[in-house]
């Protein structure tokens, strides 16, 4: 009755001018803590309102912020165990040039801030029983979710073989490096090994080798391997497990989006709606954007579905694949999907 009567906007609307964490529906999250660990990144405790129901680690989630008036969303790794016991979530997040709630967070988050949130979500987790050994490798900011894998298998009291393999372009820029040493430091079981590519000094030097791995975890063909980083990095492991035949044992999660196969075509009509544009090939998302237009997007990169629009007609080549798809009134995803001559799409 509530909802019916506050039509059109919903209860939310106005309970958030009582207090922005009172709701009914809507799940966000108050920041309590704010710790600028390195020149680009910054670590957030949050908590979250009462609709949260925790997250397993490895997972992401959704954060929203308003910037300039506009909503934006990006999803983030947790980096904190999924068993802390006051239900609060740690994110580390780092500030790159392209992304745009990073930086704002970075620039702006203090605790008080409230932040739209959504549940968690992903397949990139640990198995529900625990292998007897275990390598995490990550790369930049991709060290979120296995550094969550790693605190939850230690509040757990696990004692298997772990090591923790992490490339970062110099020692200033790891996130959490103090936090990574201390456990390193309390945990006999735990080896912490460090990548620097543009410093020397390093546990292991340059870029990913599989003599890292024989020098750090000469047991690693029989373990299990979580990893996250930048496409370089992937490719580089998934090639060495797939020469040795145990790619089945590597468990990967993207935070970046890889060099598209296949772009669209350029020349048609793109329709935003009642906004008509001379197609340029670019994404559907990039081309509304340049035209003005501020779609909902969340991660750019085809994970959280946040973009999600229909097609009413019209051709759209998903720049992962390179697959087309011509059925009308269908939804695309307009951060990977490309007009291919004439599109329209509902906004």
């Amino acid at each position: 009755m509530l909802e019916a009567l506050a039509t059109p906007h919903g209860i939310d609307r106005y309970l958030e001018l009582v207090h922005p964490m009172l709701t009914v529906r809507e799940l966000r999250a108050v920041v309590t803590d704010v710790q600028r660990t390195t020149a680009d990144s910054v670590t957030l405790t949050l908590r979250p309102t009462r609709q949260w129901q925790g997250f397993r680690a490895g997972q992401f989630v959704q954060v929203a912020v308003d910037i300039d008036g506009v909503r934006r969303t990006r999803c983030f790794s947790p980096s904190g165990s999924e068993h802390r016991r006051d239900g609060r979530i740690e994110l580390t997040v780092k500030a790159h040039p392209d992304g745009e709630v990073a930086r704002h967070l970075y620039a702006h988050a203090r605790p008080g801030l409230v932040v739209g949130l959504s549940q968690a979500d992903g397949s990139f987790r640990l198995p529900d029983r625990r292998p007897d050994q275990v390598l995490f490798i990550s790369g930049g900011s991709g060290i979120t979710p296995v550094l969550s894998m790693l605190r939850t298998l230690l509040d757990e009291g696990y004692n298997g073989e772990i090591a923790f393999v992490h490339y970062e372009r110099t020692e200033a820029d790891v996130a959490q490096l103090a936090a990574l040493r201390r456990i390193a430091a309390n945990h006999p079981n735990v080896r912490l090994a460090l990548a620097f590519t543009r410093q020397e000094g390093g546990d292991l030097r340059g870029r990913f080798h599989e003599t890292h791995l024989a020098d750090i975890a000469p047991w690693y063909p029989h373990a299990q391997t979580f990893l996250c980083g930048p496409e370089s990095l992937q490719a580089a492991v998934r090639e060495h497990y797939a020469a040795k035949g145990i790619e089945d044992s590597l468990h990967t999660e993207q935070f970046t989006l890889a060099v598209a196969t296949a772009g669209g075509e350029a020349g048609g009509e793109l329709r935003f709606g009642k906004t008509v544009v001379e197609n340029s090939g670019a994404t559907l998302l990039e081309q509304a954007e340049s035209a003005g237009l501020t779609p909902e997007f969340g991660c750019r990169m085809g994970i959280c579905f946040t973009c999600t629009k229909v097609k009413t007609s019209g051709c759209t080549r998903d720049i992962r694949t390179g697959e087309l798809h011509t059925e009308p009134d269908t939804e695309v995803q307009l951060c990977i999907s490309a007009p291919v001559g004439d599109v329209a799409i509902e906004l």
